[in-house]
Parts: C-alpha cells; structure tokens; sequence
C-alpha cells in the first residue's frame, strides 16, 4: 500500500528524519498555537525547505476552519503531505505526547502537594497571571478577527447569549454558524473567492488511503463513546467524560480558549467535577507545558476520575480518565484532516460555508470574552451570586467581598503583560514567586 504523496517523492524527504523533527517540535512546542506555528513555518519551510509557503499556508488556513486545536491539525496535516497516513500520525502524536505526559505528572503532583501551604501560595500567584494571558488571546483574537461591522456584532451577540442568558456553547457556535451561511448567500452572492493553488496534486491511492485512515479514526472514536455508554451507562464518570469531550471536539471553533470557556463553566456548574478556583490552577500549570492548551481538558479528566468514579482516590482512574481525554479530543483532529485534506480546495471555495466558519470565528471572540469574565468573577471575589428569572439567568460578584491582595497583582499582571511584554513563561514564574511572598 502506498503511504507517500506525490508531493514527498519530489523533495525526497526521508520517514525517519522527519520523526525526529516531530519529536523535537513536540518538546519545544511551548507558548501557545501562534508560537507553535511559527516554529513549524521555521524548522519546516525556512530550514528543511520540505513544503514551500503556499502549501504551508493553504494548509494552514483549512486548519483553522476546523474545531480543535489548529497547530496539531496543521502538523498532521503536513505530516500527511510529506509521508501520507502513517507521516500524519506520527506528526500529530509526537506533537501531543510530551505535554500529555507533562500533564500526566503535574496531576499526580497536584492530588499529592496541591494543599501544601507553599503550593497553595504559587497558585495564588498563577491566578493572576491567567487572567491576564486570558485578557491578551482576547485582545489578539478581536484584532485578528472582528473585521467591517458584522463580525462585531456576532461577538457582542454570542457573548450576551452566554454571559446574561446562559445560553448553551454549542447552541452559539451552531447559531452562528447558520447566520454566516445566509448572510452569505444573500449579501455576498456572486463574490469571486478562489482558493490558493494546490500545487502538486495526490495521487488516487494517497487520497483513498487518507479515506480509509479517516473511517478508522470515527470508527475508535465511535466504539470508545458508545462501547462505554453501553457497559457502563451514562451516569459513570467514564461514560460522561467520553461524551462531554467528544462534543467537545465538534463545536470548539476558535483555539484553545473558546474551549476552555465551554469546559470550564460545564464541568464546574454541571457536573462539578472541580471548582472554579482549580479550572484557573490547572490553566496555569498547562500554560507550562509543550504541546497545545487544550491538552488542560487532560487535567480535568484526570480529577473527575480520580474524585468520581466510585472508587477511593485512585491514580490509576485518574490516569485512565486523563488518557480518554485525550483519545477523545485528539482522536477527531486526525479525522478531520484524513477525511478532508484531500478536498481543502473544494471546501475553501464554497462561499456559504466559508461564511459559516467566519461567523463561528467572530462568535468566538464574545465567548473568550465570557471566559475573561468568568474567571475574574470566580477569582477576585470571595461571594458570588445568581439573577435567575424567565428570561435571565447570570452570576455575579458581590463587589464588597473582593479580594485586595489578588486584585493587586492582577494589576501587576496585567502591567508585565501589556506593558513590559513578559513572556509567558516569565510572567507565570514572577506571578508564581509574588503569590508565595503574599500569601
């Protein structure tokens, strides 16, 4: 069976090279999606000189229509270019397992130490440190996205559906995406939008293997949901982390943060797998690891296990909730790409659907919004509560009950951010040091 594109065989790039430039990515694969990109467009166009900047960008630019995390899409999806199926997968794993296992460890250490008197000032610090990280993707995201008067609107709109009216996320993202598609056709009809040259074009076999490795993917993907929903029942711990993160997987448009946001408000209000203050914690410890954000979801699984599954506190669930986190979320990104590179040109040139993940991109923005806020209402303030009527339903802070301290060095935070342009790393260790000296 043939498991090369055309494309590879013309550069000449060998299998087990690019295994150790996978490798080497996924270690150093810190600082968010954008950074990670750029260490792709580095190490794979300017020195490998292995894909040009078309094709890096073309490819690029169908990951980011796509839910879930676009730079472990991207890296599949260059992986698939270079060496096909198998060169996908190995690109998108490698890419995934240092910091899942990083993850891993960070959990074991937070059931462990998390309540030390030291631990628990470091934490103190993170919070701060987070909310202004979360503040910048913000910022960012709305210059990058909220172009002309429309997309705008469609923030504002998504995030008073979530913030004042609790609408759910996946109600949202599907409602805005169903107002991009008419206002499409109705506003842009007859609008020219031709996509970038593909350059070489694959081969029948590349395709149909690409095919086959796709109805893999759904069919694992389908038998861990519904195998777990047949011998366990709903109500397990296990059964409820495979459904809530596969759905997940099919609505989170827009980065690591507009996800967040859905999981952070549905496992802490729903499902109450852990508080608000420990969603904010385990933010910060992710922000520390390679490989994408999202992998934080991994950390959640890992303590409803350990907290819910009938058992005493065992690791042993923990790990195997983190693990299916992981094989739920992640398992749809290979789909995506398998199932739909072979037609990225097809896709990008329909005018509706592009219009579609446009608005589901300019909605986002108003739910990592929700998320800002979300979190400075759970962290700078001690009391919160409730508005709950016919139409209403939203949480707020009691302001009397803020508290001083962190307020202060959110300020801080906020200053070394903005200001004084720390790195991430930087910021989350000054922030971490402060916290210890305050509390």
């Amino acid at each position: 069976m043939q498991t090369s594109c055309d494309y590879s065989t013309k550069v000449h790039v060998s299998f087990r090279e690019t295994v150790l430039i996978w490798v080497k990515i996924g270690f150093l694969s810190f600082g968010g999606p954008a950074a990670q990109i750029a260490l792709m467009h580095r190490m794979i166009v300017d020195e490998k000189k292995w894909i040009d900047e078309d094709r890096f960008l073309h490819a690029l630019n169908y990951c980011m229509l796509l839910p879930g995390p676009e730079a472990q899409q991207l890296a599949t999806y260059i992986g698939w270019l270079l060496h096909g199926v198998k060169g996908g997968f190995v690109a998108g794993l490698f890419f995934v397992l240092p910091g899942a296992m990083a993850i891993l460890l960070l959990s074991c250490l937070y059931v462990f130490v998390g309540h030390l008197e030291i631990t628990e000032g470091i934490f103190f610090g993170l919070k701060a440190a987070v909310l202004a990280i979360v503040s910048q993707a913000l910022i960012q995201i709305s210059a990058r996205t909220l172009k002309g008067v429309f997309k705008p609107v469609l923030a504002i709109l998504g995030f008073l559906a979530l913030f004042i009216f609790d609408i759910s996320f996946p109600i949202v993202i599907l409602a805005a995406g169903m107002i991009g598609y008419i206002f499409a056709i109705v506003v842009k009809r007859g609008t020219n939008h031709d996509g970038i040259p593909t350059g070489e074009e694959l081969n029948a076999q590349t395709i149909s293997n690409a095919h086959r490795a796709a109805l893999v993917c759904l069919l694992l993907w389908g038998l861990t949901v519904f195998g777990l929903l047949g011998f366990l029942g709903y109500e397990n711990v296990f059964t409820q982390i495979a459904v809530f993160f596969s759905k997940m997987a099919m609505v989170t448009f827009g980065g690591a943060y507009a996800a967040l946001a859905y999981v952070a408000q549905t496992t802490v209000q729903d499902f109450k797998w852990l508080t608000a203050e420990e969603m904010i914690e385990i933010l910060a410890l992710a922000e520390t690891t390679p490989g994408p954000l999202i992998l934080v979801t991994q950390f959640v699984g890992f303590l409803a296990a350990y907290r819910k599954s009938g058992l005493e506190p065992s690791m042993l669930a923990g790990a195997f909730g983190g693990f299916l986190t992981t094989w739920v979320t992640f398992l749809p990104s290979f789909l995506w790409i398998f199932a739909g590179a072979p037609y990225i040109e097809k896709l990008r040139r329909n005018l509706p659907l592009s219009g579609a993940f446009e608005a589901i991109r300019a909605a986002v923005v108003g739910v990592i919004a929700n998320l800002a806020l979300w979190f400075a209402i759970h962290v700078l303030f001690a009391k919160q509560y409730r508005i709950t009527n016919s139409l209403v339903n939203m949480t707020l802070s009691e302001l009397s009950s803020v508290h001083w301290t962190l307020l202060l060095l959110t300020i801080f935070a906020f200053f070394g951010i903005f200001v004084l342009r720390l790195k991430i790393l930087y910021l989350l260790a000054i922030c971490a040091f402060l916290g210890v000296i305050l509390r």
